[in-house]
C-alpha cells in the first residue's frame, strides 16, 4: 500500500495498522490479516460474522470505550483497539455520554431502513406530498443489495443503481438520518432509537418497516471460528471497503448469492477454491430451469453468465455437497464436505444457507405473521399495498418475507402511494404497472428458490458443538433442555439461556423453534418463536434515559 492510499494508521492491540479512507474498523483489520477481534467468556476468539451489526460478535474497545461493533464503525487514524475482553471493567470504561434534549421527529412517514424498499417507499410518499424520514443504521444508504461504496466510485451498474436510487429520494425531499440504532417500538407508532449518541424518538402517522433480512448460516462444528463469516459480510468487505475477505476462499450453503459472491471475489483477485452448493445442479432439474427462464429470462440469463464466468476462472462448483465441518489447521481454515468431496483448505470460510426477515419491529408492534415452511420463516400478514395488521403499519422487502430487491422496490412504491394516500395525499396513483411488475418479480422468485435448498435443517452435530453463539450454548445443553419436555422455545430458553445474548436469538431463536417444534409435534406459527424484546438492540442506559426525561415533558 503507498502512502498515497493511506489516510493514516491506528493501533490494535498496539500493533501499527493501516487504513484506508471510508474503510470500517472490521475491514482495516481483515486487511491486514487480522481475525480475532473479541475473546469469549470460554476463551474462544471470535471476529466478523454477519458484517451488518446484527451477531454482535466483533466487538472490540475503542479508545477505552468497550462493546463498539468493528463491522459498524470507521476506521480513524488514532484510535487505539484493543481486543474485546469477556467483562470489560467498566468503572473505568470511557462511557461516552449523550447530549441532551433527545432529538423528537414527527413526519408525515416514517421509514425504517434505507435499502431498495425503503427508498422506493420514500420516493413515491414524497412525490404524493408526504414528509418522509428515513431511519438507517448505515453510515450510506442502498441497503444490503445495493451496497453502496464508501472507499472509491461505484464498482458496477448495481451499484451505480443503488446511488440513483439514494440520490432520487434525496431530490425529491426525503430525509435520510443514518447511522441510527433503532432499539423500541411501542403501540400507536411509537419509536425510540440512538443517532451517534443521542436519542431519538419518532412519533410518525405512519410508518414502513423495510428492514430487509440477515442470512441463515450452516451450523457445524467451527462455525465460530475466526474466519468464518456469512457470505454477505465478505460482499460487504468488498463492495463498500474493497476489501478481500481473505486470498483464498470457500463458500458453502446454497442460493444464488454464493455464486454472484464468488464471481465478485474471484474478479477481485480471491482464489475462490470451492462454492458448495447443497442442491442439485440445475441440469439436473430440466423442467425447473426451464420454468425459471421462461419466468424472467433476462435474470435468468444473468444466472448463466455467472456460472460460465465462474467456470472460466477455474473456480469449482460442486452441487448436493454439504458442510460437515471447520477446522482451524496452521492459520487457516479446513472445510470438510459430505458428498465425497475432498476437504479444501481456505483463509476464509462464506456461509449462506437461506436468509431471516429482520421483523423484530413489526413483531413489537403486533403486526400478523404466518409460517412460510418452504423458506422456513415467518411471513408478515399484509394486503396489496403492504399494510399490515396494524393501522397505519406498512411492511415492504424481505423483512416481511424473502421475496428479492427488484419486488422490494415495487412494494416500496405501493406502499409509499397507499401510506401517503391514507393521510390525505396523493392523486389517484395508477397501481397496476407496479403490481403487474410485483407478480413477475415474485413469480421469478418462486422458480429461482425452487433450484436451490433452502428450507432449514435441524442441526445433526455433536453435543459440543455451539448453537447459541453469544451464551456459548451447545448442542448437548439444547438436547438436555428438550428433555425435559419445553412446550415452547421461550421454556427452553430458560432452562437453557438459548437466546439470552447481545443478539437476542437472531440465530439460535429460529432453530430453538424448530428444534422443540420437533420435538412436540407443534405446527410452526409466529407466538412459536422467542418473543421480541425491548431494547431490540443493545443500546446505552443513558441513551434510554434521555428518550425517558424527554417523553415525560412531552406527556
Amino acid at each position: 500500500m503507498t502512502e498515497a492510499q493511506t489516510a493514516g494508521r491506528f493501533t490494535f492491540d498496539g500493533q501499527s495498522i493501516p487504513l484506508r479512507p471510508g474503510q470500517s474498523l472490521a475491514a482495516a483489520l481483515t486487511e491486514a490479516g487480522l481475525r480475532s477481534f473479541r475473546q469469549t467468556a470460554k476463551g474462544a476468539s471470535r471476529g466478523i460474522f454477519c458484517g451488518m451489526g446484527v451477531c454482535q460478535d466483533c466487538l472490540v474497545t475503542i479508545d477505552g470505550v468497550p462493546n463498539r461493533r468493528a463491522c459498524m464503525t470507521p476506521a480513524v487514524a488514532g484510535q487505539e483497539i484493543r481486543t474485546q475482553v469477556p467483562f470489560p471493567d467498566l468503572a473505568t470504561a470511557a462511557i461516552a455520554q449523550p447530549p441532551t434534549p433527545a432529538r423528537i421527529i414527527a413526519p408525515d412517514l416514517l421509514i425504517v431502513g434505507g435499502g431498495a424498499g425503503g427508498l422506493s417507499a420514500a420516493i413515491a410518499a414524497r412525490q404524493a406530498g408526504a414528509s418522509v424520514i428515513i431511519l438507517d443504521e448505515r453510515k450510506v444508504g442502498g441497503g444490503q443489495y445495493f451496497k453502496q461504496s464508501a472507499v472509491s466510485a461505484p464498482l458496477d451498474a448495481q451499484q451505480s443503481a443503488g446511488a440513483d436510487l439514494l440520490a432520487q429520494a434525496l431530490a425529491a425531499g426525503a430525509e435520510l438520518i443514518a447511522e441510527v440504532e433503532l432499539w423500541g417500538a411501542f403501540d400507536g407508532l411509537l419509536f425510540l432509537a440512538e443517532h451517534k449518541g443521542t436519542a431519538l424518538i419518532a412519533r410518525p402517522r405512519a410508518a414502513v418497516i423495510a428492514t430487509g433480512a440477515y442470512e441463515r448460516p450452516e451450523i457445524c462444528p467451527g462455525w465460530t471460528l475466526p474466519g468464518v463469516m456469512t457470505t454477505g459480510a465478505a460482499q460487504t468487505l468488498w463492495r463498500s471497503y474493497r476489501t478481500l475477505p481473505g486470498r483464498r476462499v470457500a463458500i458453502v450453503g446454497s442460493g444464488p448469492l454464493n455464486l454472484q459472491v464468488g464471481l465478485e471475489l474471484a474478479q477481485g483477485g480471491a482464489e475462490v477454491v470451492m462454492i458448495a452448493e447443497r442442491g442439485p445442479a440445475p441440469w439436473m432439474r430440466p423442467m425447473a430451469s426451464a420454468a425459471l427462464a421462461l419466468a424472467g429470462p433476462a435474470l435468468a440469463l444473468t444466472g448463466l453468465r455467472t456460472l460460465a464466468a465462474l467456470r472460466k476462472r477455474s473456480v469449482p462448483v460442486r452441487h448436493g455437497t454439504q458442510l460437515e465441518r471447520i477446522d482451524a489447521v496452521d492459520n487457516a481454515l479446513r472445510v470438510t464436505l459430505t458428498g465425497g468431496t475432498a476437504p479444501v483448505t481456505a483463509d476464509a470460510v462464506l456461509m449462506n444457507a437461506g436468509f431471516e426477515p429482520q421483523n423484530e419491529i413489526l413483531r413489537l408492534l403486533g403486526a400478523a405473521s404466518t409460517y412460510d415452511p418452504a423458506f422456513g420463516h415467518l411471513r408478515v400478514t399484509r394486503d396489496d399495498t403492504g399494510a399490515t395488521t396494524v393501522p397505519g403499519l406498512y411492511a415492504v422487502g424481505d423483512c416481511a418475507g424473502l421475496g428479492g430487491a427488484p419486488a422490494a422496490m415495487a412494494e416500496g412504491r405501493l406502499a409509499g402511494r397507499a401510506a401517503a394516500a391514507a393521510l390525505g395525499f396523493g392523486d389517484g396513483y395508477d397501481v397496476f404497472a407496479d403490481q403487474r411488475a410485483l407478480s413477475r418479480y415474485r413469480r421469478f422468485q418462486r422458480h429461482l428458490w425452487a433450484l436451490h435448498d433452502v428450507a432449514p435443517r435441524l442441526p445433526d452435530v455433536p453435543d459440543d458443538t455451539l448453537i447459541c453463539r453469544c451464551e456459548e450454548i451447545s448442542a448437548g445443553q439444547i438436547r438436555g433442555g428438550l428433555a425435559e419436555q419445553p412446550g415452547h422455545a421461550g421454556t427452553l430458553k430458560r432452562a437453557t439461556r438459548v437466546g439470552m445474548g447481545r443478539c437476542q436469538g437472531r440465530y439460535c431463536g429460529p432453530v430453538a423453534a424448530r428444534l422443540v417444534a420437533a420435538a412436540t409435534g407443534k405446527a410452526l406459527e409466529d407466538h412459536s418463536y422467542f418473543a421480541p424484546r425491548v431494547p431490540i438492540k443493545p443500546v446505552t442506559i443513558s441513551a434510554i434515559l434521555a428518550a425517558e426525561e424527554a417523553l415525560k415533558d412531552a406527556l
